[in-house]
């Protein structure tokens, strides 16, 4: 991927002061081009609402709505102790198999959170050519993925457990599997859980599709 960086001054600096720093070369946006594990996909605050009984009512977000982070001009604010920086990321190249990593936690000095938002995907034929740079679009006949596994966690941070989904390729099932206890389970029940990791198969042919989702 490309990583485009950008310095920021400090907020509180009067705009005088903002503009002369802003026509020094470290503020200019600077870009690196680097390989990837996996991808981390950042969800949004997530304010729970209660609906008129009372009840919490648990925020959503698409997939493409987090994936966008990954555009090539969706900016973002990444602060240190000392500098705050805009980064924006763009896709130069797919792999044959994809990790996304929900970044569901966060920590601070006291404790660690969980966000709880669900991730709404469709679990066959997420497209991600849009992602990649206009003059690599070309080069990219498959660009078209689906999900083979997905990890989910429940409950608190640090009392939460662990259920992997997982495709059986050969039949186009899907199984969960806890510990040792493995059991079916409908496609469309595997969006509705806390996914956390993702691993998704790019189709490398225009594949008939045999998950029935």
């Amino acid at each position: 991927m490309r990583i485009f960086t950008k310095k920021l001054p400090h907020p509180d600096m009067p705009a005088e002061e903002k503009a002369q720093l802003l026509q020094r070369s470290e503020y200019q946006e600077r870009m690196v081009e680097s390989t990837f594990l996996y991808l981390t996909l950042d969800l949004p605050t997530a304010p729970l609402y209660k609906d008129e009984k009372e009840q919490l009512i648990i925020p959503q977000v698409p997939l493409f709505s987090i994936l966008a982070k990954f555009n090539g001009s969706t900016e973002k604010e990444y602060k240190t102790y000392k500098e705050n920086f805009l980064k924006r990321f763009q896709l130069t190249r797919l792999p044959p198999y994809l990790i996304f990593c929900i970044k569901r936690f966060t920590k601070n000095n006291f404790f660690v959170e969980k966000n709880p938002t669900i991730v709404n995907f469709p679990i066959t034929n997420v497209d991600l050519r849009e992602y990649l740079s206009e003059e690599v679009q070309a080069a990219h006949t498959h660009t078209t993925y689906d999900l083979i596994a997905n990890i989910v966690h429940d409950g608190k941070p640090s009392e939460g457990s662990y259920r992997i989904h997982v495709l059986h390729h050969g039949t186009g099932k899907w199984y969960e599997l806890q510990d040792l206890q493995v059991t079916d389970i409908l496609p469309q029940m595997i969006t509705l859980s806390e996914a956390y990791i993702q691993i998704w198969k790019r189709r490398e042919e225009d594949e008939t599709n045999q998950q029935g989702a």
